[in-house]
């Protein structure tokens, strides 16, 4: 709902209407409360009032819920009776749908979401499979290996043999790149594999999506993006990972625009102290880098979350539009995140803000607004406006008939799986093994050959000392005619002597 002035009407107090100004909307928010005080339902009022501005948005549903926008509400006989209790229908409510566009990592219900390895960068893959310092500058160095190399790094089995094959050829990479310890090598795979088995492989791939099919309209109004979110908060880590790098990926493609009439597209940050509870130094540095500049590029972040001390105080102290609602003060713990949350308004002296935020009924909030000058309107305790949505999850069937009769259905629904580092390094392992394959083959072959030649060569040596061992025919025979010269001689002698001998004995002379 809009008021005369443009004004987007979203809570009503007991004096006033409380609005947010279009020109102030990028100026970021926070929404906060305990569970079930009506966070869910502020958030899909606040998605269809972007939307009817003609800002598309960007949400994740965490428990279903948010889905209901997509058809027309009136459901609940609790939000009816505030509609006639507020004469909302005079100034303009009614019920009906939003333009929605659902999206899955898992491709379930909707269309799949999905990028590749190298968009994600190292930095954020660091955090997706939760490597320490010293393992994640290691990932840093595969990232660099792999870009030097010309190597595209598109879905995780790209990673996961990038990693396997520099582990198997450390020494090749060491004196460019710096020691590259097995240890370390064996922390990132065992991680690899922790993320195959949560399923999140499927995050990782081609067509990657194209931010550009976020920021539509429909009919005048914004598309409202839901995320399906359930399963994939079943992994925190990953989750909040996943819409850390969509908010990267604006921060990095949105063309700056200045200071806009209205946002160019609106961010809701769900469950955001999951992102900020184990977030490293850098990673921090690194987000309030994005939030701080990307209102110049007409993007609205809304973080939603339990307590504004969930988040860092340079996150905070950005966060321009507030809607506080109830939260409770049973422990010590309690009353000081009760206290941290009042601080956080411009006081009001009609009430107590401390005491207000304990005793706010579901539905009601405290809320403080940007003015028309960028300052913060003081805190005013309100009812939030019945979404013109359904309040609850949508049918599945309608669910899946939007899903199908979605323009990008066809367009993600395909797997791409072209060359990349997992085929390249694949078809050089297996050149070297042909290599090594035939250079063993040649090898032994040569010493097969050698073998051959030794042993011909041995039997040569052989013959010829048979050869020398067993005179030849010739040989004999001039042995044997020597022999019988010799006997002969011996003879012609022998009988001379006998004759010389008798002719004494007898006298002859």
């Amino acid at each position: 709902m809009f008021d005369n002035q443009g004004r987007a009407f979203i809570a009503k107090a007991e004096n006033t209407e409380l609005c947010i100004i279009p020109r102030m909307a990028n100026r970021h928010g926070l929404i906060t409360g305990a569970t079930g005080t009506g966070k869910t339902v502020t958030l899909q009022n606040l998605a269809e009032t972007f939307s009817r501005m003609g800002v598309p948005v960007f949400a994740a549903d965490i428990k279903g819920d948010l889905s209901g926008v997509a058809a027309p509400g009136g459901n609940k006989s609790s939000v009816t009776e505030r509609v006639k209790l507020y004469d909302l229908e005079a100034q303009g409510f009614k019920f009906g749908a939003s333009p929605v566009q659902f999206w899955d990592v898992y491709g379930q219900q909707g269309v799949k979401f999905r990028t590749t390895i190298s968009e994600i960068g190292p930095l954020l893959m660091e955090r997706f499979l939760g490597l320490n310092e010293t393992q994640g500058a290691v990932l840093s160095m595969l990232f660099k290996m792999a870009d030097d190399n010309n190597l595209l790094l598109l879905d995780l089995k790209d990673l996961s043999r990038m990693v396997n094959y520099v582990g198997e050829h450390r020494a090749e990479y060491i004196s460019n790149y710096g020691n590259i310890s097995p240890a370390t090598i064996g922390a990132i795979q065992r991680s690899l594999l922790r993320l195959e088995t949560e399923g999140i492989s499927d995050f990782f791939g081609e067509p990657a999506l194209d931010i550009d099919d976020l920021i539509r309209t429909q009919g005048g109004m914004g598309v409202i993006n839901i995320l399906a979110s359930d399963k994939l908060m079943q992994s925190p880590r990953v989750y909040t990972t996943v819409m850390l790098w969509l908010l990267s990926e604006l921060f990095e493609n949105m063309p700056e625009v200045g200071d806009p009439e209205k946002p160019k597209m609106v961010f809701f940050f769900d469950e955001a102290h999951l992102l900020f509870s184990d977030m490293s130094k850098d990673l921090l540095e690194r987000v309030d880098r994005i939030v701080r500049l990307i209102r110049s590029k007409g993007i609205g972040v809304y973080f939603i979350s339990q307590n504004p001390a969930d988040m860092p105080d340079c996150i905070l102290g950005q966060l321009g539009n507030r809607i506080q609602h109830a939260l409770h003060a049973y422990t010590p713990r309690d009353i000081k995140a009760v206290k941290i949350a009042a601080d956080t308004f411009r006081p009001n002296p009609a009430f107590d803000t401390q005491t207000a935020i304990t005793e706010l009924k579901i539905g009601e909030a405290l809320i403080s607004v940007l003015d028309e000058k960028g300052a913060p309107t003081m805190v005013e305790r309100a009812s939030i406006l019945p979404p013109e949505g359904q309040v609850g999850a949508l049918e599945s069937f309608s669910r899946a008939r939007l899903i199908s009769q979605s323009e990008f259905y066809k367009k993600y629904a395909q797997d791409i799986d072209r060359e990349s580092a997992y085929e390249v390094l694949n078809a050089k392992a297996e050149a070297a093994a042909r290599r090594a394959e035939s250079e063993a083959k040649a090898e032994a072959e040569a010493k097969a050959l050698k073998a051959e030649e030794k042993a011909r060569q041995a039997q040569l040596r052989q013959g010829s000392r048979n050869a020398k061992a067993q005179p030849s025919f010739v040989d004999e025979m001039v042995k044997n005619v020597g022999r019988s010269m010799n006997r002969q001689v011996s003879n012609s002698i022998a009988r001379t002597i006998t004759r010389g001998l008798m002719g004494i004995l007898f006298g002859k002379k």
